[in-house]
């Protein structure tokens, strides 16, 4: 069967101008890829009556789906519903199950149901409800030059809900007969997509060709993809796969999608450690993604924010003598950060990081984007300076991994230095 085509309209003012970034086009292209679907195209309009009327008209003419995305809120300038309901020229209503389902949101909240709350109820005739388990604004759906428009929230956690509980399914049953794409991910940390290109080309120069290798770098991990179109293909990926893990080696992650967070927190739970942070240049983001996970108060015992000299002495205790003489992004200094939030916590690991994210700060023998990272447990702490020269956020980002990679190659017992050792190096060192 051919693929249906797929399109995607986004709404709203705020991501013509930039307040917000889209991710929800991303979520939908994904999601849509691993059931074998995909979008052919994406538009985004601002909150434009004329404009929104002639894109949904324009795009139901060519396309099988479209997703409409944003616009179902309580405000003004909230015009799906309205746009929708003059396109198919159909009169708007109260829909009785979107106004009980409002309802119900609000008093579960302990909210007072007001008029502008009560303007996401009021949608055009002749829509099926596409049921929104988070929010209060439900989804619908509506026919139109044989294209299926299916509107949705712009909320993401909203999005997400609506497409794995009822769209995707539905869209699976409209188009029948599809052969499942199938989708294997590798989350790689520690090297480049070009890197990762030529080693695979060197390696595995008979590479087959039902096997289609792909690419998405996203901060700070590499998503090296092997998608393939049918289950007979199956032998040959895992051919690939067990090809790629031995290529790769510790530089894999994990398998299938994840976050270097969620890895690390995952492996102290299985080995019943615990861990503890003392980060200066990182600012906490360490910490932050450890707590973000579910799962890691049974894990994390305590992260310091030690920015100044003073706190790396008084609550860390890095002697003064190392400071003044080596400087806080130094070897001595962050060893003893580490050694010192081991001591307060009682924790089994610990990751220290102390560096210079710029964009001042920086000397001839420590430019700006140098930093020293710790890590370890009370046996054996090492540490290695690196260098990661860019804006300060790319910097902090980059280097909040790093120190969550060395913990994962630990906890793992991987004793081989990742290649970023040599290629991070400090120019003079």
């Amino acid at each position: 069967m051919k693929k249906p085509r797929i399109q995607l309209l986004l709404t709203g003012n705020e991501l013509m101008s930039g307040d917000v970034v889209d991710t929800n086009s991303t979520m939908i292209a994904k999601k849509l890829e691993e059931k074998g679907l995909s979008l052919q195209r994406k538009v985004v309009v601002g909150d434009d009556v004329v404009l929104l009327k002639q894109e949904i008209e324009s795009i139901s003419t060519m396309a099988d789906v479209l997703i409409v995305n944003g616009g179902l809120g309580p405000t003004v300038d909230d015009l799906t519903a309205e746009v929708l309901a003059d396109v198919v020229e159909q009169g708007l209503e109260e829909n009785e199950f979107a106004l009980s389902h409002l309802e119900s949101w609000c008093t579960q909240r302990n909210f007072r149901l007001d008029g502008p709350n009560r303007k996401q109820a009021i949608l055009p005739k002749g829509v099926a409800i596409v049921p929104n388990p988070v929010g209060s604004a439900v989804g619908f759906s509506i026919e139109h030059n044989n294209c299926l428009i299916i509107c949705t929230p712009g909320v993401p956690s909203e999005l997400k809900a609506m497409l794995d509980q009822t769209i995707l399914g539905l869209l699976t049953d409209r188009f029948t007969g599809l052969n499942e794409t199938s989708v294997y991910h590798l989350p790689v940390f520690g090297l480049g997509e070009s890197t990762i290109q030529r080693m695979i080309g060197e390696a595995i120069p008979s590479w087959p060709a039902s096997v289609e290798l792909g690419f998405r770098a996203s901060l700070p991990l590499v998503d090296v993809k092997l998608t393939i179109q049918s289950s007979e293909d199956e032998k040959a990926r895992e051919r690939c796969l067990v090809e790629l893990r031995a290529l790769l080696g510790a530089h894999v992650v994990a398998e299938q999608e994840t976050s270097m967070p969620k890895v690390v927190v995952d492996l102290l739970l299985q080995q019943g450690k615990t861990l503890a942070t003392a980060e200066s240049c990182t600012g906490g983001l360490i910490a932050s993604q450890i707590t973000a996970i579910s799962g890691a108060s049974a894990v994390f015992e305590m992260g310091v924010v030690s920015y100044s000299n003073r706190i790396k002495h008084d609550l860390l205790n890095v002697q003064s003598m190392s400071l003044e003489e080596h400087g806080a992004v130094s070897e001595a200094v962050v060893r003893e950060m580490a050694l010192g939030a081991l001591q307060q916590s009682q924790s089994d690991y610990v990751i220290a990081v102390s560096g210079i994210a710029g964009p001042d700060g920086g000397t001839e023998l420590k430019p700006v984007g140098t930093v020293w990272v710790a890590w370890g447990g009370e046996g054996k702490i090492d540490a290695q300076c690196l260098y990661f020269p860019g804006p300060r956020i790319y910097f902090q980002q980059l280097v909040a991994a790093v120190g969550l990679d060395l913990i994962r190659r630990r906890l793992l017992g991987v004793d081989e230095a990742p290649l970023y050792f040599k290629q991070r190096r400090l120019p003079r060192s």
